[in-house]
Order: C-alpha cells, then sequence, then structure tokens
C-alpha cells in the first residue's frame, strides 16, 4: 500500500507569524492535531498539539506567542509513492506522528498514524511504538 492510498489530502496550513491562539483555533475548529508551516509555498516547519501545550506549561501567552517560537523546523517528509512501511518507518525513526506528503516540492497531503491503523491494522504495533511516547507510564485499563 502507498502513501498516496492513505494520506488526508486536505492539509491545514498555517504561517509562522500566527499566534500559537490561532493555531489552537484552526485546530479545534477542523479536529486535528498539528498544522503544516508554510511560507511561500515552501514548508518551514509543523505545530502540534503538543507543542502548544508544551507552550502553554511555559507560561508563554498564547495569543502573543508566535508559531516560529514553537513549531517543529525539522520537518521529515514522504512522496506520495512510498510504501506505508516506509512511511512508517520514517516515522518510528525519527519519533513523529504527522508525515507531510510532498511531490515537486508541493504540499499533496499528510500522514498521521492515525491514519495509518484506520487502513493497516497490521502496523498498527509498529506505530504503538510512537503511541506510547506520549503516555510513557501508561499501562492500560
Amino acid at each position: 500500500m502507498l502513501v498516496s492510498e492513505v494520506m488526508n489530502k486536505n492539509v491545514v496550513i498555517i504561517k509562522k507569524d500566527a499566534t500559537v491562539k490561532q493555531a489552537s483555533e484552526f485546530m479545534a475548529k477542523a479536529k486535528i492535531g498539528s498544522l503544516v508551516v508554510v511560507e511561500k509555498d515552501k514548508i518551514t516547519g509543523i505545530v502540534t498539539s503538543t507543542d502548544i501545550v508544551r507552550a502553554v506549561a511555559q507560561d508563554k501567552q498564547p495569543q502573543n506567542t508566535l508559531i516560529e517560537e514553537v513549531m517543529s523546523k525539522r520537518v521529515f517528509t514522504v512522496d506520495p509513492d512510498t510504501t506505508l512501511q516506509s512511511a512508517v518507518d520514517v516515522m518510528i525513526e525519527n519519533k513523529i506522528k504527522e508525515l507531510p506528503v510532498v511531490e515537486n516540492k508541493k504540499i499533496k497531503g499528510i500522514l498521521t498514524v492515525t491514519d495509518i491503523a484506520v487502513v493497516e491494522p497490521k502496523l498498527i504495533a509498529s506505530i504503538a511504538s510512537l503511541l506510547s511516547m506520549q503516555f510513557p507510564a501508561y499501562r492500560g485499563g
């Protein structure tokens, strides 16, 4: 199975000079956990709900803090023709849960661990390690 068969084609983007408050509003409205940061049609970062929570925990004011200050600047991407297993390998190796899909330097979609779990239950064991990073003390129940 290829990334193009699983990815979400509706990528929500944001500019780096938007505020954390604006990003959280976009995420809440779209019911998503990340936004791709784009400047001049180029991916410059990714901001996740975890980044926003971390910023608030550090007493940063959401209405005054820019996305540029909290986003991850190192963004890993895959091609739409990448196999799903290869994409999962990239996610595990880099401990990420969202992977923008790019073709000819243009965003074509985004692949998340949720997307993978829905279509490919066999890969759930592989992505379980990514989910356990979020809840390291979780033992079930």
